[in-house]
């Protein structure tokens, strides 16, 4: 049965997403609601969707919205889904799922109470890397997982000013100091979209900013931050270690490959650099590029991107790597633009296929708090000079997950 869907948040995500959610079959019809009205008028305008609420509590008062999709800032998650679960509503989120371990276990809470639907949109997930280690280890040819790295690599001069200043508005600076650590999806949810474990402990290290221009500036942060790199080694639940990178100022070409992974195994090992990926074994080295590089699915011109800074217009564009099953997605949306490494297809139609089954997704609220939680464990030891942590762990998912695999390997 089709289902309609607010999107909260008129900015530049949700312009790519208004536009797949409205042409999937399974969606009856798309509205939107933003605190700057114009947004989300030029929403509708741009993508055809059935129209506009004049607000948030307005939406999740409406008969007429059965879900919502919540692409606010990365700060604000938390209380918004909690709300529109209590409200009913089934949710779609944008990274990350929270920033506290009071926020995660309100959204666990209130998902396990309602038994409504919660997906966190974790690209990484998706990921041709991920999608290929994920069928290694399914075969076996791992041997046992002992080690694994995963780096979201993305300099700040490469469109995040440009990306802070446009939803940040005159105070963006205060918000342009958000934690790398708070921001750890991409990272952890590659490497554990594949290793079906998590993370016990941690030990973190921060590196102070200094480039003196007010962002990363304790003073000035709102989340009274000053670390513009981070690292951290985790402890993890299977045994062995997980080590990531959260990194914003840093000389990498992240418009080629912002999200990289390794895993180790007994048996054999992956590992990516910025233009290549090889599978090993002891006896041989194979470069399985052409199985893990994505197609463009959009002209970097697009009308569409005009509000998205060009240095990261690439992430909006990349479509379908070969590793992808693009036989799963509805036909409606093979041939619209795509982006993320050829997530956002499968975001979608994984979300609405388990609103529609009324099953777990993949990246459902549990399997969310395990790729954010660690990051916001490990700021914490970061700022306590590397300190070993716990982290907190909510369990495995509590019902029937919707296991809907991307691609075999």
């Amino acid at each position: 049965m089709a289902f309609s869907l607010g999107i909260v948040g008129a900015g530049q995500f949700a312009g790519q997403f208004a536009t797949l959610f409205h042409h999937h079959p399974l969606v009856s019809a798309v509205y939107a609601t933003d605190v700057l009205a114009d947004r989300a008028d030029a929403l509708v305008a741009q993508t055809g969707i059935a129209g506009t609420f004049e607000s948030f509590e307005a939406m999740l008062a409406s008969d007429a919205v059965d879900a919502v999709a919540i692409f606010t800032q990365r700060w604000t998650h938390g209380p918004l889904v909690v709300k529109a679960l209590r409200a009913g509503k089934h949710v779609y989120s944008a990274v990350p799922m929270a920033i506290s371990v009071e926020e995660i276990a309100a959204i666990i809470d209130a998902v396990r109470e309602t038994g409504l639907v919660y997906m966190m949109g974790e690209t990484s997930y998706y990921n041709p890397a991920t999608v290929f280690a994920r069928g290694k280890l399914q075969a076996g040819e791992f041997g046992r997982l002992f080690y694994a790295e995963g780096d979201y690599v993305h300099d700040m001069d490469l469109g995040f000013y440009d990306a802070y200043r446009y939803s940040g508005g005159e105070n963006w600076k205060s918000t342009a100091s958000y934690p790398p650590l708070w921001y750890p999806t991409h990272s952890i949810g590659g490497v554990l979209g594949a290793w079906p474990t998590h993370a016990a402990a941690v030990s973190a290290v921060g590196v102070v900013d200094d480039r003196g221009d007010g962002v990363f500036d304790r003073a000035i942060s709102q989340f009274g931050n000053d670390f513009s790199n981070a690292t951290a080694l985790f402890e993890l639940a299977a045994g062995g270690s997980m080590r990531i990178n959260e990194f914003r100022r840093v000389g990498f070409p992240s418009h080629r490959r912002e999200s990289r992974f390794r895993w180790f195994g007994t048996d054999g090992s992956f590992e990516q650099v910025t233009t290549a990926s090889f599978w090993q074994t002891r006896d041989s080295v194979e470069d399985v590029s052409s199985l893990i590089d994505t197609r463009a699915s959009l002209s970097l011109d697009d009308p569409s991107l005009a509000n998205v800074s060009p240095a990261l217009r690439d992430a909006f564009v990349s479509g379908y790597a070969a590793i992808h099953d693009i036989e799963r997605v509805p036909a409606e949306l093979r041939g619209l633009h795509n982006g993320h490494e050829g997530s956002h297809h499968f975001l979608v139609d994984d979300f609405a296929r388990a609103v529609e089954s009324n099953l777990l997704p993949p990246v459902n609220a549990w399997t969310a708090a395990r790729f954010t939680l660690p990051g916001l464990i490990a700021h914490e030891s970061a700022r306590r000079g590397g300190e070993r942590l716990i982290i907190p762990d909510f369990g495995d998912a509590i019902g029937p997950v919707a296991t809907l695999e991307v691609a075999t390997a």
